[in-house]
């Protein structure tokens, strides 16, 4: 890691070289490595060091922004001049307030040394647990495993002065035979928390028992969704609902619903960057310190997130620290999702179902209608029909058209153990239960 005291020192070159009225650096710092394998072997080792500056200049109501990974000080000098020429040339902001002033920011450890030292080597022996799996029961195995540092510094001509580093090991696998598929993944901060030989196992495991898959017609059916699956229903659901920007452009099912039941009693789901069960980060890209949100409790939506520009539109409102990195047309997001859990195996739940379908994961998902946070989709890697308690046979995959809210609105059953999803871009994950759920629809098939 390049450290805090070395990404300071670039964040007062900028703003010693401000002009000016508001300015505010973002300076982020990675070194990332990654072992990648197909076809049962390792076919690529990389690692990426890099150090990225971006500014905002705000002049007047004029906003600026300019980003670089060249950290000396004649160029850091330059980008400053960027962004400020930048926002000379924009049009005014109506709406914009101010920058962010401090707060008090509480101090997170994510940081574990046996992710930021793992070798080439190291990671080598944990994917050949994976390939030796695969390659003894004559199946053929993909994936990547990967291991890295993080650090961000945020500072601004209003004193903050904010600073965070952090690890994450990541592993994923799909494991295949000529008609089949398996997959597991898995991710922590502390590497020795990730076991390579169990993934392979429940890949290699899928792989085999979903071998020559059988068709069963569309329908609205009972599910069981393991955790990658229900994790990427979050995911959406946040990235979907949970922006105040989207509240407030009335394009959330959260828009004029606040205080009204969206989902069943037992679904509550908040946004805590401190919550030691999913990945950590004690404040945003604006510098402010991330505050705990309960989005949806028992079912009923009770808050969105903020950054400051959403605020600001709003009397009374302040930053619940959820700004991205400038320049911004998302809006705010939840990035540290965590559903409460229930107090189900997946064993209680398959024995108490009659008729449905197990769904490892979800693929290929988009977004169908917004505001009722429909997605359509497809199941993948493990897809099996239950039958009186038991899993009976494989299924070829299925496209599914399926309202968020009300497949929370019929879970039925939630998982008693949490895992954590890492999930679309940067740092976002959702730490998910398995779900059972109820008329889950499925509106076509596959030839896989």
């Amino acid at each position: 890691m390049i450290g805090k005291a070395k990404l300071k020192a670039i964040a007062d070159t900028v703003l010693s070289a401000a002009q000016a009225d508001q300015t505010e650096v973002l300076v982020a710092g990675q070194d990332l490595a990654l072992t990648r394998f197909a076809a049962n072997n390792i076919h690529q080792n990389v690692s990426e060091t890099d150090v990225s500056v971006r500014v905002r200049s705000v002049v007047g109501k004029k906003i600026g922004v300019a980003s670089s990974n060249d950290i000396s000080p004649e160029s850091l000098k330059r980008l400053v001049q960027k962004a400020e020429t930048i926002a000379s040339f924009q049009q005014e902001n109506p709406e914009f307030v101010s920058l962010p002033e401090p707060l008090p920011i509480q101090e997170v450890d994510s940081y574990s040394e046996s992710t930021a030292m793992c070798s080439a080597v190291a990671r080598a022996k944990g994917v050949g647990a994976i390939l030796d799996m695969s390659r003894s029961n004559n199946l053929v195995a993909s994936g990547a495993f990967s291991t890295g540092t993080e650090e961000m510094m945020v500072a601004n001509s209003l004193g903050i002065s904010a600073y965070h580093g952090g690890t994450m090991a990541t592993v994923m696998t799909v494991v295949m035979s000529e008609n089949s598929s398996g997959y597991a993944a898995d991710c922590a901060q502390d590497v020795e928390n990730l076991d390579l030989s169990e993934i392979g196992r429940i890949a290699v495991d899928k792989a085999i028992r979903s071998k020559n898959p059988s068709s069963i017609d569309p329908g609205a059916y009972t599910v069981i969704l393991e955790e990658d699956a229900v994790g990427t229903m979050m995911f959406y659901l946040g990235y979907l609902g949970f922006s105040a920007l989207a509240v407030q452009e009335k394009r959330s099912f959260m828009s004029g619903r606040i205080g009204e039941k969206v989902t069943g009693d037992n679904i509550s789901i908040w946004d805590d960057g401190f919550d030691p069960r999913g990945v950590r980060l004690p404040f945003d890209f604006e510098g402010v310190p991330k505050q705990k949100v309960m989005l949806i409790e028992n079912g009923i939506a009770r808050n969105a997130v903020y950054d400051s520009a959403t605020a600001a539109r709003e009397p009374g409102k302040t930053s619940t620290g959820h700004g991205l990195p400038a320049p911004n047309t998302m809006g705010p997001l939840p990035i540290n999702l965590i559903m409460q859990p229930g107090s189900a195996s997946k064993e209680e739940m398959i024995a108490s179902t009659k008729k449905g379908i197990w769904v490892t994961r979800f693929h290929y998902v988009n977004p169908v209608h917004p505001v009722k946070a429909i997605l359509t989709g497809m199941t993948r890697d493990g897809t099996f029909l239950i039958e009186n308690g038991k899993i009976t046979r494989p299924l070829k995959n299925l496209r599914f058209t399926q309202s968020i809210l009300e497949a929370f609105a019929n879970a039925e059953m939630l998982g008693k153990e949490l895992k954590v999803i890492k999930m679309g871009f940067g740092n976002f994950a959702s730490c998910a239960p398995a779900a059972k759920i109820n008329n889950f629809t499925f509106t076509g098939t596959t030839e896989f």
